[in-house]
């Protein structure tokens, strides 16, 4: 694989899906926001400034979520319905080149999306006096793009074998096993039954443990209660290594592909 190939690619990712407006996405963020500013203080008279962190999280993992799974299902789908897939094979281009530009292309633009959210979100508390853990909120930000990024390396290789209806049904469903896994494995041994648990612990092993990313939930408490250094690494090591893998299925699926 080439440098320049791949950020050519990922280039032209970003510019097509900047083009396709989705960073407005980001103005109905900040809407949602100012309407829940406005609107939660008249149903939590004392605990708005808590609901109001998690609802800003919340929105933030939410539409993060919709943006990669819809996007990245059709990455090669699209290339592949409309034909452009000849045009690029054609060129000087390995079909792993492909890949990885799609995916390094989406990820920037998860990049720019959660970072401005992020933004926003803190803006808006510093203007409410809304007590808040900006460390804590920060490093959360950084493990939501993490996570959606594994999600992107998923959505592609969805997207490399089925339609994008199914792909995006797949993806979306292995989103929500894959944050309940530890749960599952819970489950498994609670039934005392050797095929339910041989069942949930196959779950465990095969797919991602999203759990480990998501730190939405106790970041607004600060950082004490986020895990130790040494557990962030880990994690975040953990969901790299998971999106290479993901991708390297996903180059080698295509690969054999033919058109």
């Amino acid at each position: 694989m080439t440098i320049n190939r791949i950020f050519v690619l990922a280039k032209n990712v970003f510019q097509e899906v900047v083009r396709d407006r989705v960073l407005y996405i980001i103005g109905f963020y900040a809407l949602i926001l100012a309407a829940a500013f406005r609107i939660l203080p008249e149903f939590a008279a004392t605990t708005e400034d808590k609901m109001f962190l998690d609802f800003g999280m919340a929105a933030m993992n939410a539409i993060g979520l919709i943006i990669t799974i819809f996007v990245g299902t059709g990455l090669i789908n699209k290339e592949i319905e409309k034909r452009t897939i000849l045009v690029l094979i054609a060129k000087p281009v390995s079909r792993s080149e492909i890949i990885v530009g799609k995916y390094l292309g989406l990820s920037a633009v998860l990049a720019v999306l959660v970072a401005t959210m992020t933004a926003i979100f803190l803006i808006f508390l510093q203007f409410g006096n809304i007590p808040h853990p900006t460390a804590s909120i920060l490093i959360a930000a950084i493990f939501l793009l993490l996570q959606l990024s594994l999600i992107t390396a998923m959505a592609i290789t969805f997207g490399v074998f089925t339609a994008s209806l199914l792909a995006t049904v797949l993806t979306f469903a292995v989103y929500l096993i894959g944050n309940i896994t530890q749960d599952l494995v819970q489950l498994g041994r609670l039934s005392r039954n050797p095929g339910m648990e041989r069942l949930t612990q196959g779950l465990f092993l095969i797919l991602p443990d999203l759990s480990r990313l998501d730190l939405k939930n106790d970041a607004v408490y600060g950082l004490q209660a986020l895990p130790d250094t040494t557990a962030l690494i880990t994690n975040a090591g953990y969901g790299l290594l998971y999106s290479a893998m993901l991708l390297a299925i996903a180059i080698f699926i295509f690969s054999q592909r033919e058109f």
